[in-house]
């Protein structure tokens, strides 16, 4: 009955996406674009999408000895800093050193797969409810907003890039993170291209979910033009919330560039594209071209799994003490295994 009610709620969500379909528009909402001349790397999304992939792990020791299951192919010689779980709002992201490309990974799990039905159709009716702070026109989702700005996140994330540079260098940050991980990504590499500059941060997600509304995408296009935005095939996350250009700033919109996984099929010849989108975040000839109602396309990019390695809502194994890290402690109701020694520190002052 269960399946029965999500399918019901999927085609439901198809009849409403018709309403806002390319067909029945007469444009979509135009943004500016400030690139910088940054394109898409078929390479380099072939490795961040493992990273991805990581971070969904529940055994936070093998982790963070980069010795899982989903810790070899093209990450291996990764260097984990510092692993953040906020227990109590179902949260997991990790901060590390790459050695191809050398920089500062930092990646967000999203929603788990037995809970990403529910968290679909929740997110269906979600309303653009934060004034996103000095800028009065741009409006965000709260839920997103507050899980990476109002949690320990945004705390011990710039605690360890501010480590990671200080022990390595000053290294350039690749920002990743898949479906719900997309978009608290999305909100860490704005904050940090804020902090650090647009040419130091690069960020890249895998089924994210609209953020905010278009202008807060184009200020977002602006902030973080280093920013690639991978949709598969019929993924339903990137359709959500809906966006309705008629309603102008009070719709959702997704920010630029999209880049389009997708399949053509003539006669028995399978031909696998990767279509990059225009810089209006909206491209109806890219994912919004199709009716996005599939959850398994969501959870596979570029053939790697995109969902938790437990069934259970929010587990997570730590293996008996190991020197690998350092430092384990709990805050609020949040798991930080890290390999330095924390030091109070005013998060103004970073």
């Amino acid at each position: 009955m269960a399946s029965l009610g999500r399918m019901a709620m999927l085609l439901v969500l198809a009849g409403i996406l018709v309403s806002a379909s390319p067909a029945a528009e007469e444009g979509v909402l135009r943004m500016k674009s400030s690139d910088g001349g940054y394109s898409y790397n078929h390479t380099l999304a072939h490795i961040l999408v493992e990273y991805a992939s990581a971070v969904y792990t529940s055994d936070l020791t093998s982790l963070f000895t980069w010795t899982c299951p989903r810790c070899e192919g093209h990450t291996k010689g990764f260097e984990m800093i510092e692993i953040i779980v906020d227990v109590e709002n179902c949260l997991q992201a990790f901060v590390g050193v790459a050695p191809d490309p050398r920089s500062i990974i930092i990646a967000f799990r999203g929603t788990q797969q037995h809970s990403v039905s529910n968290w679909i159709e929740d997110l269906f009716w979600k309303q653009l409810d934060v004034i996103y702070p000095g800028m009065p026109d741009a409006m965000v989702h709260h839920g997103f907003y507050s899980a990476y700005y109002n949690t320990t996140l945004r705390h011990e994330i710039l605690k360890s890039i501010q480590w990671a540079r200080k022990t390595y260098g000053t290294l350039p940050i690749n920002v990743v993170g898949h479906s719900m991980g997309g978009a608290l990504a999305s909100f860490c590499a704005l904050d940090l291209s804020v902090k650090f500059g647009s040419q130091e941060v690069e960020l890249m997600t895998f089924g994210q979910p609209r953020v905010g509304n278009p202008a807060f995408a184009s200020y977002f296009s602006e902030q973080v033009p280093r920013t690639i935005r991978v949709t598969h095939q019929n993924d339903v996350v990137p359709h959500l919330p809906p966006y309705y250009y008629y309603l102008g700033e009070w719709t959702y919109h997704h920010f630029a560039r999209e880049v389009w996984l997708h399949e053509t099929i003539e006669g028995n010849v399978v031909t696998r594209n990767e279509t990059i989108c225009d810089d209006s975040g909206e491209d109806p000839t890219c994912s919004r071209s199709v009716y996005g109602i599939s959850v398994a396309d969501h959870l596979e990019y570029y053939g790697v799994t995109l969902h938790a390695d437990s069934r259970g809502t929010c587990q997570f194994v730590i293996g008996a003490a190991n020197s690998a890290y350092s430092y384990i402690r709990e805050v609020d109701g949040t798991i930080i295994l890290s390999r330095y020694l924390q030091e109070p520190r005013a998060l103004e002052s970073m």
